[in-house]
């Protein structure tokens, strides 16, 4: 039997309760609770995101998007098509989807960067701007390094800012991926590409372990992108306490959600047991743009949609769910 949720006794952050005074002052008793269980430090560096000192950074720009993933059993195009439908102005692309002659790749590892500028294109022309994109290959794969070569190339033509990879469920090997990216770096810098890596099981299945090979690496363009349902899914973790070990790391979520109960899975935003109010909280004001990459937009227990459509309406549902987030803790973090 898997153990007890880790969200059931988390530390409430604070700015995100609803309560304005909360936004801007600990109770004692909270504070002399928070002081038992060490999260002192990540509590108070939540509180500077809600201050109304002048110098405070400004609003971030989430630019919530939706990845092409949920649509795989379905063509690109009708992804994009239902993406644009279900009101998202971003779009990420992974990784394959169900075409007329079989599954194909969104865009093959080895294909020229010139294809990825023209796919851009075509998500432009409907009114989306890609994002992210997957490399999908792990850092540590013999192939790694030319593969995210190509990818950051591929990003570069395409003007997408960001490449995600992640390590193998069985745990990444972080000196390997240390070595290559820190040869990566001045490549994603000549790109203009941040190479984004997240959680995924393993020792590299924390964003704490993710920022420690990313600060090691020390470079603007490697940095960490924070997948919450993915450390609760395969640590069991809390990631409402990890995200505060990596925060200036992550320069964007890839968005799923996790249940433990009834059953354990993985499913959209809001469906959950993540909060995602105390989850954003820290990122309200870093005055740079941050991606909100919708991974899984399904809900639990029940069967995905066997048509776009229903695919389309959990799109969405998805979109709202974070918009109505966002502008809650924007509206707390100006008072």
């Amino acid at each position: 039997m898997k153990t007890p949720s880790p969200l059931k006794n988390s530390v409430p952050h604070p700015g995100a309760t609803g309560s304005a005074s909360a936004a801007v002052a600990l109770s004692r008793r909270n504070w002399l609770r928070l002081s038992t269980t060490g999260a002192v430090l990540a509590a108070t560096n939540q509180l500077t995101y809600f201050a109304t000192a002048d110098d405070r950074p400004e609003l971030t720009k989430f630019q919530i998007a939706c990845m092409t993933l949920p649509y795989s059993q379905f063509p690109l195009d009708r992804a994009l098509t239902g993406i644009k439908q279900a009101g998202y102005d971003f779009v990420a692309w992974g990784t394959t989807h169900r075409e007329p002659g079989g599954e194909r790749p969104v865009l093959a590892p080895d294909a020229a960067p010139s294809a990825a500028a023209e796919l851009a294109k075509r998500c432009r022309d409907l009114g989306l701007e890609p994002v992210m994109m997957f490399s999908m290959i792990y850092p540590e794969d013999p192939k790694a390094p030319d593969v995210l070569q190509q990818r950051i190339r591929q990003a570069g033509a395409a003007k997408i800012p960001q490449v995600l990879t992640f390590g193998h469920t069985e745990g990444g090997k972080g000196e390997v991926w240390i070595e290559r990216f820190k040869k990566l770096a001045p490549v994603a810098a000549d790109h203009n590409v941040t190479l984004v890596v997240k959680q995924h099981g393993g020792s590299t299945g924390t964003g704490e372990a993710c920022a420690e090979i990313t600060r090691e690496v020390d470079s603007p363009h490697i940095k960490v992108n924070y997948d919450a349902g993915n450390v609760m899914d395969y640590l069991n973790l809390d990631p409402l306490a990890d995200v505060q070990k990596c925060a200036g790391e992550v320069r964007s979520f890839c968005i799923k959600d996790h249940r433990n109960t009834p059953k354990d899975e993985d499913c959209g935003p809001g469906f959950g047991e993540i909060d995602h109010y105390k989850l954003l909280a820290r990122f309200v004001r870093t005055g740079r743009p941050l991606p909100l990459c919708c991974e899984n937009i399904f809900a639990p227990l029940v069967p995905r949609p066997k048509t776009p459509e229903g695919v389309d309406a959990l799109a969405r549902r998805a979109r709202e769910f974070l918009e109505t987030v966002i502008a809650g803790l924007q509206a707390a973090s100006n008072k």
